[in-house]
Formats: C-alpha cells, sequence, structure tokens
C-alpha cells in the first residue's frame, strides 16, 4: 500500500517531481531533495536532506538521471542503503497504485538501446485505433506517476529505461518488448554484461510475452533463450511514411506482435503503421529548402541510433558531435561513404573528427549549432547533396539541457 507509506524522493525534474506530487495524493507522506536549491524551492512540498538519513522511511524513489551505484552513488543512495530501504522507480509505485484500486490493466513493458520511443507511441497509436483505453509514458512523454488510473480494459504503455529497470520490485509487465541491444551507458552499468542485465529485467517475473529483437547478437542470443515471439527489421515499410528504414520495420514488428497479443486485429494493426505520424526528433523532416531537406534526429545519442538514420539516406550533409559514447562513431565506418561532409559540434568533436579524417571525409568543427546549420545549408548546395541531417551520434548536454532541446534549436535555425 501506498498510503501511510513514508517516501523519500530526490530529484525533482521531469521524473520526480510529478511522481513526489502523486505520492502525496495518494495519501503517502513524502520528503523531497534536490541538488539544486532552486529546484527545492520551486517544489513547495516538504523537504528532507539525504545528510539526515532515512530512518522511519519506506522507499526512496532516485529520479533516473542520478546513480545509485556507478559511476559514484548519490549521497541518497548511500543513506538508503544504510537505513534498510528500496531504491524504486516511479514505475514501481505506479504498479502498485493501479493494483491497490482493484483494477486489472495490463502493462506493456518496452526497452532496448534505440527504437523505444518510436514503439511505445507506435503501440499506443494502435492501440487507440482500436479503442482500446491506453496511457503511455515512463522514459517517453509523462511520468510514469503522473499517469491516470485505467479500468480493467485498459493498457499502460511504458518505456523502460535500464535506469528504470534497476529499480523495480514487484512490478510485472504483461507484455515485455526488448527491441536491440548495443553499448551505452557504460559507465552507469560498468560493462556490456552490466548494461544487459539492467535491460533484462523488463522479463522479471516471468512476463506470459516476452517480445525479442533477433537484428544483434546480444538481443539473438536473450531471444533464443526466452523469447515467445522474435522479430526482425530485415523487411522495410512500404506504406509507413512516418518509418522509414530497417530500424523502424523492427519497430513495426515489435509494435504489431504486441499489438496482437492485446486483441487487436490485423486491418487495425495496418491502419495504424500506415497513419502513425511519428515523433519528434527521431528522423523528423523539418524542411525542405531549395532542393535540400533538413532531417531532425536529435535523439540519436549514439552511434547505433545514427547508424539507422545514414542508413535511410544515400547522400547527406551530417551535423555531429557532443559527448561522445564509448566507441565514438567507428562503428560507423561502413557508412561514411554517404557523408558528403561532416559539420562537427560540441565537446567532442575533435575525437569524431579523427575517425572522419582517417575515412578520407572532409569535414568542417563549426562548434555550435548556431555555425552549423548556415554552414551545412552552403554545402548542400556547393555540393549538390539533398539532405543536411542532424543525427548528433552524441549526447547532447555539454551544451544543451538534452536531445530535445537540442532538436527544437536545430528546427528554429532552419525555419530562421
Amino acid at each position: 500500500m501506498i498510503g501511510g507509506s513514508h517516501i523519500a524522493v530526490v530529484g525533482l525534474g521531469r521524473n520526480g517531481l510529478p511522481a513526489a506530487e502523486r505520492l502525496v495524493a495518494l495519501g503517502a507522506t513524502v520528503g523531497v531533495w534536490d541538488d539544486n536549491p532552486a529546484h527545492r524551492v520551486a517544489a513547495g512540498l516538504p523537504l528532507h536532506d539525504p545528510a539526515l538519513g532515512y530512518a522511519g522511511f519506506d522507499a526512496l524513489v532516485l529520479s533516473p538521471g542520478i546513480p545509485h551505484n556507478l559511476p559514484a552513488p548519490h549521497p541518497a543512495a548511500n543513506a538508503a542503503r544504510a537505513a534498510g530501504i528500496p531504491i524504486l522507480s516511479d514505475a514501481e509505485f505506479l504498479y502498485r497504485a493501479v493494483r491497490a484500486t482493484g483494477s486489472h490493466a495490463r502493462f506493456v513493458g518496452i526497452t532496448g538501446t534505440n527504437g523505444k520511443s518510436t514503439t511505445t507511441a507506435l503501440i499506443a497509436h494502435i492501440l487507440t485505433l482500436a479503442g482500446i483505453p491506453n496511457a503511455a509514458g515512463g522514459n517517453l512523454g509523462p511520468a510514469a506517476l503522473a499517469l491516470p488510473m485505467l479500468g480493467d480494459d485498459g493498457v499502460y504503455v511504458l518505456e523502460m529505461s535500464s535506469y528504470m529497470l534497476e529499480r523495480l520490485d514487484t512490478l510485472r509487465f504483461d507484455i515485455a518488448l526488448l527491441l536491440n541491444l548495443s553499448p551505452d551507458h557504460l559507465d552507469r552499468h560498468g560493462s556490456m554484461d552490466g548494461y544487459i542485465g539492467a535491460k533484462r529485467h523488463v522479463f522479471d517475473h516471468a512476463a506470459p510475452v516476452r517480445i525479442v529483437g533477433t537484428d544483434d547478437p546480444w538481443s539473438a542470443k536473450i531471444a533464443r533463450d526466452i523469447a515467445t515471439h522474435a522479430i526482425s527489421g530485415s523487411t522495410p515499410l512500404d506504406d509507413a511514411p512516418a518509418l522509414p528504414g530497417a530500424h523502424n520495420a523492427q519497430n513495426a514488428a515489435a509494435a504489431s506482435a504486441a499489438a496482437t497479443a492485446l486483441g487487436v486485429s490485423t486491418k487495425v494493426i495496418a491502419r495504424g503503421l500506415r497513419t502513425f505520424p511519428g515523433l519528434p526528433h527521431r528522423q523528423q523532416r523539418v524542411a525542405t529548402q531549395d532542393g535540400v531537406t533538413f532531417i531532425n534526429d536529435s535523439k540519436a545519442t549514439n552511434a547505433d541510433s545514427t547508424a539507422r538514420a545514414l542508413a535511410c539516406n544515400d547522400r547527406v550533409i551530417w551535423i555531429a558531435g557532443g559527448v561522445a559514447k564509448a566507441g565514438g562513431i567507428d562503428s560507423l565506418r561502413d557508412l561514411l561513404p554517404r557523408v558528403a561532409h561532416a559539420v562537427l559540434i560540441g565537446q567532442d568533436a575533435p575525437l569524431l573528427a579523427r575517425t572522419l579524417r582517417e575515412a578520407g571525409i572532409p569535414i568542417t568543427v563549426s562548434g555550435t549549432m548556431e555555425a552549423a546549420v548556415p554552414a551545412a545549408r552552403s554545402l548542400a548546395h556547393d555540393l549538390h547533396a539533398p539532405v543536411v541531417l542532424l543525427s548528433p551520434a552524441c549526447a547532447s548536454f555539454d551544451q544543451f539541457s538534452g536531445f530535445e532541446a537540442r532538436g527544437e534549436r536545430f528546427m528554429q535555425l532552419v525555419t530562421a
């Protein structure tokens, strides 16, 4: 039960603040904290400094971006361990709250290195067309605890990051999807094995429907071991304009398998694929100017995601850079011939530049988005490249608050 429990919430951003407010509404006594004093004041909720310890608390909700282990645990995590209380995700409390109402609403959990957001939104889109009540969120869109209570006929469609999955306790997904795996967030998980272990938590408590991709070796092994439905993106879709490329074919296959398991007809699924509008910052066509199409793929925060965008375009001016992940862009070498010229921004532009020079790709180091967009536009005309592609292959936090802000700035500069 949540009512009457004493819960600490640390991190009062997009995830933590809605979680704290909902827990209060559900009858919990909540003490909140954020390392930013301004966020503490803005929350307007009772404060509890982790330095005071968590004696008498029942659980800690730690926002996903705050580490509880590697690379170094936040003091709140150490205080929770000292008090012997669990460190949980807000998705865990959504599940408890729904079950406490007596609702048998089903839970769908989607994870993977890439494609989670598109697949989550696509499943919700198909369910809406089918007339099935649903609520989508988690790592995508609204925080889990900001979602409404659904009845027995409802379906929660939750995008689950590795950070969220390693902080679950009783949540049991009726349908669990693992799309793909490639090296990511290794600083938080210590190794690829640690990262895979976190992702596999989506299958905890023996989800009856386990949908797993087979297009990478790590996922393919898991599929052989536990999948009830193995899916692949080997055949791109012809009749789904917002789902280009083999990677989106995999997303569509996963969403179709999940919708089928939820009782949706093949006719409605096909209509859902055809009418899906796509998501912002995922190969989003911003504008076509003087024969040059500008594509916002700011969500591509690692090389594997950028590979999917490059594979959809034959000749591009590529805007890339930011905070590089492990391995940089070395894995993109086979796709680099598609790049007529690279325009680099951000902290790790020199790292990317080395790889590109070795591959014989001409580069311009612009540093900022403000300089990169006009440079890319001029290069597109000079080199007769039909596409300017923002697909950074890097995280954004050196210059932006997140990939959304990076993509918005790109679009503003394009439309200006």
